[in-house]
């Protein structure tokens, strides 16, 4: 990689680490080469991007698709701003992420209040996630699977590191205050339904919490990838090459 474009609507979180990297290079004189130009852009994930057709080899997302309104839109601007066989490379959470908070949260409310509301971001299914990119245009597309368990004292704790990440709801129609005794009855649920196993490391975990992350791989258009033959050219019979073993 020559040269590498960080793009992000937020200038806050866009320039984060830039004090811990330039800590790093004078701590390190190793470290004195610079490995790739780095520019930093401020610019809407959701508009057009400021680039002309066919600018870039490679696009990464890490954890960015879910926070997108549009993602069909966004697939066909990466799409337009990468060269012929560039590749789109990255990872979301899916929609299999935080069952135990989001059950225990609508199981306390619609006992305290008899409804229930939005209490997590919204995540794309596994299995939308290949017809999105096929549907954009994408090419060759490959996709893979993490569930992650990881253990927590309780779920306020959980919740806690879910704000200090930036992970909190997002969804327009959520209630501006959860009362008390709802956040109490969930939490008291959580403990009850999705307690950890104790596996003797002396570490305070009382409840699970799971998360699933997506991988993907995609590529845009180009004469010389591989495609496959058109329907009814095949010269043999799947009974043809199918191997029948029997008792001697």
């Amino acid at each position: 990689v020559r040269k590498l474009v960080q793009l992000d609507s937020c200038s806050a979180m866009l320039h984060r680490d830039d004090g811990y990297a330039t800590t790093t290079a004078n701590n390190d004189s190793s470290s004195s080469k610079t490995i790739c130009e780095t520019y930093k852009l401020v610019a809407e994930e959701e508009g057009p991007f400021p680039f002309p057709d066919g600018t870039f080899d490679l696009v990464i997302s890490s954890m960015a698709f879910h926070w997108i309104n549009d993602l069909p839109r966004l697939l066909t601007e990466i799409k337009r701003v990468l060269k012929p066989d560039g590749c789109l490379l990255f990872a979301l959470p899916g929609g299999n992420t935080l069952p135990e908070l989001r059950s225990s949260l609508v199981l306390a409310e619609l006992e305290r209040t008899g409804g229930v509301s939005t209490h997590l971001g919204p995540y794309v299914d596994l299995s939308n996630v290949g017809s999105l990119l096929t549907g954009t245009g994408f090419k060759l597309p490959t996709i893979d699977v993490d569930d992650i368990q990881i253990g927590y004292p309780n779920m306020m704790v959980l919740m806690e590191h879910l704000g200090r990440m930036g992970e909190g709801n997002a969804c327009l129609n959520r209630k501006e205050r959860v009362g008390l005794g709802t956040f109490v009855g969930a939490a008291c649920l959580y403990d009850e339904l999705y307690p950890a196993e104790d596996n003797g490391d002396g570490e305070d975990e009382s409840i699970v919490a799971s998360a699933q992350i997506i991988y993907g791989i995609a590529w845009k258009e180009h004469e010389a990838q591989q495609k496959p033959l058109e329907r009814g050219t095949a010269t043999h019979k799947m009974t043809d090459i199918a191997v029948t073993k029997t008792m001697g």
